[in-house]
């Protein structure tokens, strides 16, 4: 003998599947994961330079960083697998694409949209969602590979202050794009030595 579902019960199952359904889910499974991610506009406050982190900062994600306090001469790269890999990375929210190649700033072709499809746009937005535009005593970027009053699972990155890697870091954290400009903003020449993104060296004090 069949038994007779209860109206209420009946009326919260169908409300909570109505409720995964409108989180994001894709196809027929509403605990799927969308196909697509975009990449929004940055909205509001001010924003980080694009070109900077594209030629200063993600090489740093990139390196064959030597491990503080082995011996051994271990190395370990941000992108590693085991770390922040898009891919396999157990590293948390942020996320970098190793093979993410350089977006060529001079083409045209290359708007504003369409560098915000690149995988370097992505790695660009989940490093610069790791700080406080800024403010580098309060950006996680800086603080979890420091070790600075936060647990880091990938352990201490850089034993100093004045590492190369961790100077660059907070130029670009520190040096944000003018009020009302946005990621791609021309005002990012005066980060490089001589004034040129493409010729010039990464500024870092």
């Amino acid at each position: 003998m069949l038994k007779r579902m209860n109206p209420l019960r009946l009326h919260l199952t169908a409300g909570l599947f109505t409720l995964l359904a409108a989180c994001g889910g894709s196809g027929s499974n509403p605990l799927g994961n969308p196909a697509l991610v975009n990449n929004p506009p940055i909205t509001g406050g001010q924003n980080l330079s694009f070109v900077y982190f594209q030629k200063c900062i993600n090489p740093i994600f990139l390196a064959a960083l030597p491990v503080p306090g082995n011996s051994a001469g271990a190395t370990n790269s941000c992108a590693s697998a085991g770390c922040h890999n898009n891919l396999t990375g157990a590293g948390g929210a942020f996320r970098i694409v190793p093979e993410a190649l350089p977006v060529d700033m001079s083409l045209a072709s290359n708007t504003a949209a369409a560098i915000r499809t690149s995988d370097m746009y992505k790695n660009f937005y989940s490093a610069q969602s790791e700080t406080i535009v800024g403010d580098i005593a309060q950006s996680r970027l800086l603080n979890k590979p420091q070790l600075l009053g936060v647990l880091h699972g990938g352990g201490l990155v850089f034993a100093s202050a004045t590492d190369a890697n961790v100077l660059l870091l907070q130029y670009w954290i520190s040096h944000p794009m003018p009020a009302g400009q946005d990621e791609f903003s021309s005002a990012a020449s005066a980060l490089f030595t001589p004034t040129d993104p493409v010729a010039g060296t990464c500024n870092s004090h």
